[in-house]
């Protein structure tokens, strides 16, 4: 039987076992582990201010977007409000102009979605074309091909074939 009194008392929703008392939060030491919420914000923020899930798509696949023609003139700066800002030289600008709703057209297709309503043509300074890496004389490659041919094929034999080539191609003048 229950007296009254026990009637009266709330019940406990955990076991005495299960309940800790835990530290306030400024009580934590700063060495200690910290919530991965409160450590993220302030790591991540500056990677994403002012870019969008489609401006990163459209500045990583530019030049799949713009084609070969464009894409070493052109870089896209920003896209706010449905505006994309291109950056390119002034005679350039001119001539983007008259290709504009085509060339909304593709980053739209490629975004999946109407993301860019209107183009906006910003002056830059001339890009230099990136130039192709340059193949490994001769007889770096055949070198290389000696020091690893006592290994059995696959992926690590490649591996270190590739490293071999470029270590050697810096030696060879």
């Amino acid at each position: 039987m229950t007296s009254e009194a026990d009637q009266d008392k709330p019940v406990p929703t955990t076991r005495p076992e299960q309940r800790s008392e835990s530290r306030p939060e400024s009580a934590r030491s700063p060495f200690g582990p910290r919530p991965l919420s409160a450590v993220l914000p302030p790591l991540v923020r500056p990677a994403f201010r002012g870019r969008t899930a489609a401006t990163a798509q459209v500045l990583a696949d530019w030049a799949a977007i713009v084609g070969p023609a464009y894409a070493p003139f052109t870089t896209p700066l920003r896209l706010v409000s449905g505006t994309l800002t291109i950056g390119c030289t002034g005679p350039l600008a001119m001539e983007l102009q008259h290709v504009a709703s085509a060339l909304i057209d593709r980053v739209n297709a490629h975004l999946g979605r109407p993301a860019v309503t209107r183009l906006r043509f910003v002056q830059t300074a001339p890009q230099k074309p990136i130039a192709p890496p340059r193949p490994a004389p001769r007889p770096a490659v055949a070198a290389a091909q000696r020091a690893v041919a006592a290994l059995p094929p696959g992926e690590v034999r490649d591996a270190l074939e590739r490293l071999g080539r470029v270590v050697l191609a810096r030696r060879t003048p």
